[in-house]
């Protein structure tokens, strides 16, 4: 566990990280995610799938209007904004714990804070090459907070990973400050299954613990490991058989610092991580 955080939002819902792990459950309403596409694009099903992830102890409902599995190609922000809006606002109607939503686009940030969002997941850690600045500036104008993921394209590195994944960091906190983005609003994740061989995403998660601390400042840290390729390559396992070895890798992040393990199979890697803290804090 990392910095304590607090997160009051408007409509009285909050989030308290570094108490212990909470639980992001994936919400996609994608028809080609890598891993459950086409399986909640209705907003019933949709609706459903949210309710059951909070009894199954979810803390946040991320949802995806598209998907970012190996190869895809982007869709611009208007046709994502109107795939997004009819579910999201259904789900931010009934949902009883904070929504955030996956994109990397400005526009789409906007209207999904517009419609009350309370936090954005950005795969390309404010730094998406088509608008530069573009979403620090919507994060910081909504005051919300926002998962920085490190990513790149192409998965070779000169020298040590993991301090090329701190300078990917470093230029991301130099675009939160130029937007005025509060460094207290960044939560950090070490883009599993993005820009990396999967012998490299088992080497990250090894060493996650260095990606923690900057300027003497220690940043909560998400995972998201879940159904990952890196597990097919580990254990040669297609991706609906891979649930406990997804709770093995959250387990161990849970131990090298993560403060929310983003997860497709909430239940028992919700019960697992409850016991992680239990075992840590005993």
């Amino acid at each position: 566990m990392t910095a304590e955080r607090t997160y009051r939002f408007r409509d009285g819902k909050s989030l308290t990280l570094g108490k212990r792990t909470l639980i992001m459950g994936i919400l996609n309403v994608t028809p080609d995610s890598f891993s459950d596409g086409g399986r909640w694009n209705t907003v019933d099903r949709a609706l459903r799938h949210m309710e059951e992830m909070v009894r199954d102890g979810a803390d946040i409902i991320d949802v995806g209007a598209e998907s970012s599995r190996p190869g895809f190609v982007p869709m611009g922000a208007a046709e994502e904004t109107e795939r997004l809006l009819p579910f999201l606002e259904v789900v931010l109607r009934e949902c009883p714990v904070p929504v955030s939503v996956d994109t990397f686009k400005a526009e789409t940030a906007r209207a999904a804070l517009s419609a009350g969002t309370h936090m954005l997941n950005d795969i390309w850690g404010l730094q998406y090459a088509e608008e530069p600045g573009a979403m620090a500036h919507a994060a910081a104008e909504a005051n919300a907070p926002v998962v920085v993921m490190h990513n790149q394209n192409g998965t070779s590195y000169d020298g040590d990973i993991i301090a090329a994944m701190r300078d990917f960091f470093g230029r991301s906190f130099a675009a939160a400050d130029a937007a005025g983005l509060a460094r207290d609003n960044i939560i950090l994740d070490p883009g599993i299954g993005f820009g990396k061989t999967p012998a490299a995403n088992m080497h990250v998660m090894r060493r996650m613990g260095e990606l923690v601390s900057y300027g003497g400042e220690d940043y909560p840290v998400l995972l998201g490991p879940s159904r990952k390729s890196f597990i097919g390559a580990a254990l040669d396992l297609p991706v609906e058989e891979r649930t406990e070895a997804t709770g093995a890798a959250c387990v161990l992040g849970v131990t090298r610092g993560a403060s929310i393990v983003r997860v497709h199979d909430v239940k028992p890697i919700a019960r697992m991580c409850r016991m992680t803290d239990a075992i840590l804090r005993a």
